[in-house]
Order: C-alpha cells, then sequence, then structure tokens
C-alpha cells in the first residue's frame, strides 16, 4: 500500500481547499422578486374655462363690489349653469358699447348682461332660452305731472346708450331728436335727473327700481306703461358657436328643473320664481 507523504497531502488538501473557495464564491444568492411600481390614476381633463363678458354696471344684475369682484344676479345664474353643464367661467368687465363686438371677434366666448333678445341681434349672435322676462319702466322725481309713456314724447328723456329704452324713445320721438339724452349707463342717466338734467329716465325696471329704492334722498317714482312690450333676455354666443350653446342651454334647463334657479332669484328679488321665462312682476324685472 502507497504511503501518502507530506508533500502529497498538503498538495491534495490544497486543491480541496481551492475547490470549496471556488464552490463558496460561485454560490448565487436567491432571487429577489422586481417590485412593480403601481399604475397611475388617469388624470381628469381639466374643465374648459369660457370667457365672459358683462357690463358691471348694472346692479342688482351686473355690478363691481367693494372689492372689485363682478356680482349679481346674471353673475349667480351663469355660475350655476356652468356648474351644472361641467365648465368653468372668468367674468370680465366689458363696457356695454363694445360688448356686441368683443364676442364677434372672439375676445369673449360669452355674454351675460341683461341682454335683451331681438331679432336685430339675432342677425348676428346666437342666444340661449330665455332666462328672464322683463319690461321697460319709466322713473320721474315724485313731483312730475307726467302718468304715461307718450307724456315724454316733447320732453328731456335719459337713456343707456343702445339700449331697448333707447329704442322706444328714440321711437317716440323720432330719431333726430336732441331730447333723447345717452349715457353710458342707467345710472348716470339717473343721477342726470337728480340735477334736473333730464325730465325722466326710461330704462329696465329691475335696475330702475334697485336705484330708487336704494336712493330714497332722490325722490323718484317709477311709472308701469302697458305700451311697453314684454322682453326676455338671454345668454349671447357668437353666431354659429352650437357647441357652447348646447352646453349653456343644458346648464340652465338643469338649474330650472333642480330650483337652483328659484333660489337665485328669490336671493334678488325676495320670491321665488320656479321657472325662467314666466312672466315676472314689473317691479322686479330688467332687461337692455
Amino acid at each position: 500500500m502507497a504511503t501518502m507523504t507530506t508533500r502529497h497531502f498538503l498538495q491534495t488538501s490544497g486543491l480541496v481547499l481551492a475547490g470549496l473557495l471556488l464552490a463558496a464564491c460561485g454560490k448565487k444568492e436567491p432571487m429577489v422578486p422586481a417590485v412593480t411600481a403601481p399604475t397611475p390614476a388617469p388624470v381628469a381633463a381639466a374643465a374648459k374655462v369660457y370667457v365672459v363678458g358683462t357690463d358691471a354696471a348694472y346692479a342688482p344684475f351686473e355690478s363691481q363690489n367693494g372689492k372689485g369682484e363682478i356680482v349679481g344676479f346674471d353673475i349667480d345664474v351663469v355660475k350655476a349653469v356652468a356648474q351644472k353643464a361641467g365648465f368653468e367661467v372668468k367674468f370680465l368687465n366689458t363696457p356695454w358699447e363694445g360688448i356686441f363686438n368683443s364676442v364677434a371677434q372672439g375676445d369673449r366666448d360669452l355674454l351675460v348682461s341683461s341682454i335683451t333678445i331681438t331679432p336685430e341681434r339675432q342677425q348676428t349672435l346666437d342666444f340661449s332660452a330665455p332666462y328672464f322676462d322683463a319690461q321697460q319702466l319709466i322713473a320721474v322725481k315724485t313731483d312730475s305731472k307726467i302718468v304715461k309713456f307718450t307724456d315724454l314724447a316733447k320732453l328731456k328723456v335719459g337713456v343707456q346708450n343702445g339700449t331697448t329704452g333707447d329704442e322706444v324713445v328714440t321711437k317716440l320721438q323720432g330719431k333726430d331728436s336732441a331730447n333723447v339724452k345717452r349715457f353710458e349707463s342707467t345710472p348716470l342717466a339717473l343721477k342726470e335727473m337728480e340735477g334736473g338734467g333730464v325730465d325722466a329716465v326710461v330704462a329696465d325696471n329691475g335696475v330702475v327700481v334697485h336705484y330708487v329704492n336704494n336712493n330714497p334722498a332722490s325722490k323718484f317714482k317709477t311709472i308701469a306703461d302697458t305700451s311697453f312690450a314684454s322682453e326676455q333676455y338671454g345668454i349671447a354666443v357668437k353666431k354659429g358657436n352650437a357647441e357652447l350653446l348646447d352646453k349653456i342651454n343644458q346648464g340652465l334647463a338643469g338649474i330650472k328643473d333642480d330650483g337652483t334657479y328659484a333660489k337665485i332669484y328669490a336671493q334678488y328679488f325676495g320670491s321665488a320664481q320656479a321657472t325662467a321665462g314666466a312672466a315676472l312682476a314689473p317691479a322686479a324685472a330688467a332687461s337692455k
């Protein structure tokens, strides 16, 4: 039997040890499963923001408060319409004289400013369903002898330029009459009457009544006349903008159905109005 020498033993042991070390070094760590990041939830598309033009000098329908914010009945109605129809609105004060051009040129997407729906305006604008019924009203001093509209035929009458009040007085006196005094706003016309600059003011009932009630020192009274035709006003968009008009009408129908419109009406005029388009009391209605 051969005897293993010390040298052979050491050589053999070294080979075994090297094999063990190589085996240890070659050992693989157990696989750790990869962590998959959760799929992010889809982000909802931002609601479309439409720019609304309004002549904010027509309380209680649209005016500016002490902070410069545009507030009023029309503003609350459009906000409610937008919320119901799923879009957002941004209001910009827009002078009445240029308000229709602003939507025609694309500077405004829609208009809400107590705008009476007339055949002439429908030639260049599209209107929503009516949201308010209106009628003209005469304002005079309490000691005035005026009792009806035809009494104004030869008197100085204040109107807001370009409104339906302007139209009816111009029709009564003639387009060349120097007695039709036009102002940028109805409150300016009423202020002129305080100083005796005009004998009467013809304007939208709601605005006139609001001014008279809030300025008792002016000593004005109002006169309703059956010759004034009933008017309706709506929200205006650029001619042919059917997509936006459909959204507005959808929202308007929704706030009438769920009672929101009636609540807004009661907030400003003191009594609930169930549906837009129904006849309103003369003291509460208004239009341009």
